[in-house]
Parts: C-alpha cells; sequence; structure tokens
C-alpha cells in the first residue's frame, strides 16, 4: 500500500515529523517498508511565465525568450527547446538555483552565461532536468492558471514523501488513506477528518435491471445510470498528483476516478459503458466454457468456480477482479453505468491468482472490503464525476441498491484478565474502554468483561485474540517490557528405545554417505518408472511445469543426484536422503500434523554408486554390489536383525531386490535399479539403493545384561544341499526357530552364511548352502557330545522342513 504523506494529513495531521509517523504506524503492525521523498533536491525554481519568442542571431536551435517570474525585472534566457512559446508557464530555475545531480553526480548550478553572445539569466526546465520523469522531448508545460513567481515546489507540492506500507492479510481495512488514516486518528487521538461529500440530485428514472443470481458470491450491489458525462475531461492536477504518488498511472478521467476512490475509501468500483451493454445485467456463477477478454487483453476461460457479471448476450466482467473489454469506457464514452458492490472474500480468493495475474480489486475484496457503505461511496463517486466530468446535459439516474445476504457480525467477547495475561502488562477496564473508544468499536461492558461488535470494515475480529491484538497494538508494542518466561523449563528426554533422526544421520555419515534434500514435487514420469505410481498426488500450482506430483518414494530423487554427479564427472557417489513421501490413505483424518485423506510418512533412503571405496593401494578397486549396501543396512539396525525375502518392484532389478523385514513387518526395499531405468537415465554403472521407514529405523531394543563366557568357543561348519529355490534366510529362519524351541541349541551364539556351492557332485537343481556356526556356553566347557546334539538337531530340522541334507 503506498500514498503521499501530504494526502493523509489531510484527513489526520498528528503534530509529529514524518519520521516520528513511520516509527508509530510500524510499531502498531503497519510495517513502513520505505519513505521516499516525491521529488529529488532542487532550490530556486519558480513558475515562469514566457512572453516573448525570438530567433538567436547567432544559432538556428537558439531561442531568446523573455521570462516573468515576478520579480519586478523581465529575464532574458535562452533556450532551445521545441516547445516555447509566447504565453507558455514552465518551471524556471532563476540564477544561484541547484538542480538535481546529472549524470556526473555533481548537482548543477545555474549562473550568469552567454550562449553564442547573449547573455542568459536562467534556464527553463523540462521534467527530466527536474528528475520529475524521464520526458526530456521539450519544456515541462505547466497548466494557464498556475500563479507566476510562485515557489515551484510550493506549487506542485513537492516536499512530500512517499509512504510504502507492508500490510499483513489481516488488515484489509488498511487498504485505503482513509483506513490508515483511522489508524494514526486512534494511535495519536488527533480527530479524523473523514472526506466529506453531498448526495447529488437526482433528475433521470432510468434504471438498469440487474439480477443477483449467486447470494454467496454477491452479498450487495448497487449502480446507477449517468448519461451525458464529457470524458475527454483532463483528469485535475491534484488527482493525478495522488494517484501517481500512490503508483497508480493516470489513464482517463472516467478511469481516475474509480481509481481514486477506490485509494481514497477502499472501496473498488467499475464503470460499464452504457450503450455497450445488451439488456439487463446478471451476477451469477460462471459457466464451463464460456470465455472473456479482459481489460488487459488476456482471454480467459471461466466455470463455475468463478464469479461473473453477464448481460444478456455475454459475459462483461470477472465478478470484484477485472473489467470485461467488450464493456470498457473509452474517450468516446458518454453514458455509463457505475456499479459498486460487496463480494464474499471466499469467493473472490484464489481467482485472480487462478489465471496468473492479480489485481487491486481483487487484493480488497478477497481480504474483504466495507459492506454498509456501499451507497455513499456511490455518491462519493458521482459527485466527482459530475465535478469533473459533468456537463449541461449530464442526467444523473436513482440509485438500485439490492441487498440480499449481507455477513453477520456476531459480538467476540474480551476478558480483560486475558489481555493482561497475554500481553504481560496490567490491563484495566477502563484502558480497554478508551482502546475501544478510539478504535471505533462498539462494545458493551461488564466488569472484566467485553462484548465488541466488530464494524463492517473489519474482517479481522473473530475471536477473543484478534482483540487482544487490538489492545496490544494501540497501548503500544513499544510499551510491553521485555521480560524473562517465569514458567517451569522441564528438560524433556526422549525414551531410551528411541532414537533421533538426527542420530540416524550421523550413522549414515559415518558410513561415508552424504545427505541431499530434495523437493517432495518430483515428475509425473518418476513416480511410474521408481514407485508404480500412476495415480499420484497432483499439485494444483505447481512451482514448476515438471514438478508437477508429490512424491510417494525417494528413490528417484537419489537417481537424479546420481545422473547429475555422473554427468560432472563424479565416478563414486554415496547419497542419502531424510524426508517424507506422500500417498493417498482415505483412512488418514485431519489433526495437528496430518491432511484427511494423505499419508506423509518418513523414510530414510540412499544410494551408493561407483567403487565401493576410493582407490587405494591396500586394495583391488571393485564396484559397489547389493552385498555391500546390504552391510550398511544392516549396520544401521544393528543389535537388532533384519530378513530379507525375494521382491518385484518397479524400479528394482528384478533378481538383486528384496523386502527389509523386521520380524514379520515388511519396513523397506533394497536392490540394485533395473536395468531399464539405468538405461533411460543414462548411468554407465547400476547404482545399488535402499529405502526403509524412518520410524522403524527410530525405535532400538533396551540393552539388557547378559554374562560374558570365560569358556573357550567351538566353531563348527554344517554344508547343506537343498533345491535352487530354497533361500538361505529360509534355512537361517529354520535355525533361528530350533534355536528359541530346542534347550540343546541355546549354546549356538552366532550362525553366518560363508559359501555357496553349485556344480560338480550336486545336480541341476541343487545347491550348497555353508554355515559356520559359534557356540559357547556361560558355565562349562563345551565337549563334543553336547556340540553334536546341538548340530544334528538342526540338520533333523533343515531336513523336515526343507528336504536338506548334508553334503557328502
Amino acid at each position: 500500500m503506498q500514498f503521499s504523506e501530504n494526502w493523509l494529513r489531510t484527513m489526520v495531521n498528528p503534530n509529529m515529523t514524518s519520521d516520528e509517523l513511520s516509527h508509530l504506524l510500524t510499531m502498531s503492525g503497519l510495517e513502513v517498508e520505505e519513505v521516499e521523498p516525491v521529488a529529488p533536491p532542487f532550490t530556486n525554481v519558480v513558475v515562469g511565465e514566457v512572453l516573448e519568442v525570438a530567433k538567436h542571431p547567432d544559432a538556428d536551435r537558439l531561442n531568446v525568450c523573455r521570462v516573468n517570474v515576478h520579480t519586478g525585472t523581465i529575464l532574458n534566457i535562452v533556450c532551445g527547446a521545441p516547445n516555447v512559446r509566447p504565453g507558455l508557464k514552465v518551471p524556471c530555475a532563476m540564477v544561484g538555483a541547484v538542480l538535481p545531480p546529472g549524470a556526473d553526480g555533481k548537482p548543477f548550478e545555474i549562473k550568469v552565461g552567454k550562449l553564442r553572445g547573449v547573455e542568459s539569466q536562467g534556464m527553463l526546465c523540462s521534467a527530466r532536468e527536474l528528475k520529475l520523469s524521464e520526458d526530456h522531448g521539450g519544456l515541462m508545460e505547466l497548466p494557464d492558471d498556475a500563479p507566476v513567481g510562485q515557489n515551484f515546489r510550493d506549487y506542485l507540492q513537492l516536499n512530500d514523501l512517499k509512504f510504502t506500507i507492508k500490510l499483513t492479510p489481516n488488515k484489509a481495512d488498511c487498504l485505503s488513506v482513509l483506513g490508515v488514516a483511522r489508524e494514526v486518528s486512534a494511535l495519536t487521538g488527533t480527530p479524523l477528518k473523514a472526506p466529506q461529500f453531498q448526495t447529488v440530485a437526482v433528475n433521470l428514472d432510468e434504471k438498469l435491471p440487474v439480477r443477483i443470481s449467486a447470494p454467496d458470491l454477491c452479498g450487495r450491489f448497487a449502480g446507477r445510470v449517468i448519461r451525458g458525462l464529457n470524458a475527454k475531461a483532463p483528469t485535475p492536477q491534484w488527482m493525478k498528483q495522488r494517484l501517481e504518488r500512490s503508483g497508480q498511472r493516470s489513464i482517463s478521467a472516467l478511469v481516475d476516478i474509480s481509481n481514486y476512490v477506490m485509494l481514497e475509501l477502499g472501496r473498488p468500483s467499475h464503470v460499464f459503458d452504457l450503450d455497450k451493454i445488451h439488456g439487463g445485467l446478471d451476477v451469477r456463477w460462471g459457466k464451463k466454457g464460456e470465455s472473456l477478454k479482459l481489460l488487459n487483453g488476456n482471454t480467459v476461460e471461466v466455470d463455475e468456480w468463478v464469479g461473473v457479471i453477464s448481460d444478456d448476450r455475454e459475459i462483461e466482467s470477472l465478478a470484484g477482479i477485472m473489467g470485461g473489454d467488450a464493456t470498457a469506457v473509452s474517450l468516446d464514452t458518454t453514458n455509463i453505468y457505475l456499479e459498486a458492490a460487496f463480494w464474499f472474500p471466499q469467493a473472490i480468493q484464489g481467482r485472480a491468482r487462478r489465471y496468473n495475474f492479480s489485481t487491486d480489486a481483487a487484493h480488497r475484496f478477497e481480504r474483504g472490503v466495507d459492506f454498509a457503505t456501499v451507497v455513499e461511496h456511490i455518491e462519493r463517486i458521482t459527485a466527482l464525476l459530475i465535478e469533473i466530468c459533468g456537463t449541461p446535459d449530464t442526467k444523473i439516474g436513482q440509485v438500485d441498491d439490492q441487498v440480499v445476504n449481507l455477513p453477520k457480525r456476531n459480538p467476540v467477547q474480551l476478558r480483560t484478565a486475558r489481555a493482561a495475561k497475554v500481553i504481560g502488562v496490567e490491563i484495566t477496564d477502563e484502558m480497554v474502554a478508551d482502546i475501544f473508544k478510539r478504535l471505533g468499536l462498539s462494545f458493551t461492558q461488564e466488569p472484566g468483561l467485553f462484548s465488541v461488535t466488530p464494524p463492517s470494515y473489519r474482517f479481522d475480529i473473530e475471536i477473543e485474540e484478534d482483540l487482544i491484538e487490538e489492545v496490544a497494538r494501540v497501548y503500544g508494542f513499544e510499551n510491553i517490557p521485555t521480560l524473562p518466561p517465569v514458567a517451569a523449563n522441564a528438560m524433556r528426554i526422549a525414551p531410551e528405545e528411541s532414537r533421533s533422526l538426527f542420530a540416524i544421520r550421523r550413522l549414515l555419515a559415518d558410513q561415508d554417505y552424504q545427505e541431499v534434500v530434495n523437493f517432495s514435487f518430483v515428475e509425473t514420469a518418476w513416480e511410474a518408472d521408481f514407485a508404480g505410481n500412476t495415480d499420484p498426488i497432483k499439485l494444483l500450482n505447481p512451482i514448476a511445469s515438471q514438478m508437477g506430483v508429490m512424491r510417494s518414494s525417494l528413490i528417484a530423487g537419489l537417481v537424479a543426484n546420481a545422473r547429475y554427479n555422473i554427468n560432472r564427472k563424479a565416478s563414486r557417489i554415496r547419497v542419502f536422503e531424510v524426508g517424507a513421501v506422500f500417498a493417498k490413505n482415505p483412512a488418514i483424518v485431519d489433526g495437528p500434523l496430518s491432511v484427511a485423506g494423505f499419508e506423509q510418512p518418513k523414510r530414510v533412503g540412499a544410494l551408493a554408486y561407483g567403487a565401493v571405496a576410493e582407490e587405494q593401494w591396500g586394495q583391488p578397486s571393485r564396484n559397489v554390489d547389493f552385498f555391500d549396501v546390504k552391510a550398511d543396512l544392516e549396520a544401521l539396525f544393528a543389535p537388532r536383525t533384519l530378513r530379507f525375502a525375494k521382491i518385484d518392484h518397479p524400479a528394482l532389478h528384478p533378481g538383486r531386490s528384496a523386502s527389509v523385514m523386521l520380524g514379520e513387518e515388511v519396513i523397506g526395499v533394497i536392490g540394485e535399479l533395473h536395468p531399464k531405468w539405468q538405461q533411460k537415465y543414462d548411468l554407465p554403472l547400476p547404482p545399488v539403493v535402499f529405502e526403509v521407514s524412518a520410524d522403524a529405523l527410530q525405535q532400538r531394543d533396551l540393552p539388557s545384561y547378559a554374562e560374558i563366557s570365560k569358556f573357550p568357543a567351538v566353531s563348527r561348519d554344517l554344508a547343506l544341499v537343498v533345491k535352487q529355490p530354497v533361500a538361505a534366510q529360509q534355512l537361517l529362519d529354520v535355525f533361528a526357530v530350533e534355536k528359541q524351541a530346542n534347550p540343546a541349541c541355546a549354546i549356538i551364539q552366532a550362525i553366518v552364511l560363508f559359501d555357496e556351492y553349485q556344480g560338480k557332485g550336486l545336480e541341476n537343481d541343487e545347491k550348497s548352502l555353508a554355515f559356520r556356526f559359534t557356540m559357547q556356553d556361560t558355565q562349562n566347557t563345551l565337549q563334543d557330545d553336547k556340540v553334536d546334539v546341538a548340530m544334528n538337531a538342526l540338520v533333523t530340522a533343515a531336513s523336515a522342513k526343507l528336504g536338506a541334507r548334508l553334503r557328502a
């Protein structure tokens, strides 16, 4: 929100400097981002009148001008501007004047000089020379009524400042000079001088038929017919000045007046060319397939989500956003329909952004505009139209005000004790009552309790905390003492059976992985390739066209990281990510950290590519494989034991991938990237990846005491022949069950698979798996007979359950 300080001071003029006013606004929640002078400093420039113009005797392009500046002496000034002429009023820099710096950065001082032998006693100025604009096509022409001899800065009120304030979304009532003036009046106690205007006399019975078909879109619609205006009338200099200093470009009188009242009172309005409207107007929701060419030249498609104003033939305007080109006013317009309405904020929010543009009207309507002063603002605009564009033939119709559905203003209660507790200072009923009166809030009072009915222009007052904020703002944030907290500060210790994600990150970093952070938004093709997800969660407004869906797996992002580094000549890559993935789940309900219908679990994923270790003399170089990454994963979960089972996964090699299981629960996957994705994404070597549940990884078993045996351990090797489909994990599962169920096998401390054999001596459908068993007793030295009993029990169990036999 940008405005002129002089304009603000016409409504409220507190006894404080510009800096003090800026500080006051900032401390009340209206952050002043910038205070900028409307013109650079220059001195001794006055309004001059050119009396005579004669050709320079020695220069074809120069003129010798006699200029009156009301000092008693007519100045002789040499000028080369093409538009200089007798009777022209123009800024005149007198001898001794200091103009803004030029290209060299130094101020320019005017002195008596000679140009081609003719003395020049000053300079006639262009707007560019005064740094008022970039226009340097000629002298800056002033209106005929400009007072000769007046200080030019005073004439154009150039000793003014432009305030730019950064408003929070809830302060829609301050999106006007009147709104800011109300705040300043409340904060300083200075009387408010709101704009005054008279109701314009009606001399025309004509009304344009209007129907409100969507009361959930428009709660109030007012308009009037005005005929016989002069659209070519120039916008007054004072209005142009205020518009420009508020960041608005002057277009034409009809448009400028509408924009001026929007800035003055916060009321966006629209002026239709009455002769271009076919029949009456209908305020309704759009229909699929309809389109509208807007004032900015864009043609947009509308549907049932967008409000429109249409006539009997076509759509004429996007409700509360922008008018249509078909009924736009021009310099040839003589008859208009002036419209002002109340649009429900929720019916405007997001509509302009949908079409990738923003307007001043939408910015205000989607935050809430005063619904009680629609007619008064129509009268204000009408008065300015008659004053500036009126003619002897102007006819003014009655205001057609249709009220169908206004917001209910429910009282909001404030407890004085609660306000004092939240703000942290002693607040009394008298202080609260005074603040509410200054803010213009109507209320009823009981001891310690206020019931406030929000004004029609305040959409930000809905709960008690909103009123507490108002009290704190007017009381002054800088007046609230800075005190240390007095609440008990209890240390919360995480449960011992849970470890933090930070600890997991450190473990992965210790294993030579480097953390990456990827966007949760990914390409649709990635979801299909790496997760087999043909129905991903789509984004309504993606930050980039290639980031259109939410990820359901971390693998795609890790592969993209590998590809990025490979393209930059990296030969060895080990990366990991800890982050959320997203999936549709109808069972999820809304909660503090959840959104209905969507699951957002955290996962830990990692990728290894290239050499298993940096090249060195101590070991031969080889590429990382499935078992290297499997060992890293097992180290992450240690001392908990993982189980692995063959799996078909869309992202992974069908023969080199497995599901990761903790007990009977599947918690993730591990494997080598599928060859077709390796080829599609230009990876010279196959990376190995894993992705597991972060929740499962955070859980750990509590330490338990176990006696350390002082007796020597015994190792036995056992080679079993099984059918090819039998997995080593199945044998390990059988051994684990037997150890738990058979007391004779309780001495087994560890089991390791150390060999697999196929070939001579075995059938084509057979393989030999060799395991090493480490056994130890805590009470006695193990004897061979006890070890034999345990080994025989294992062989018997494996034979009975999996058809295994001892290898000869």
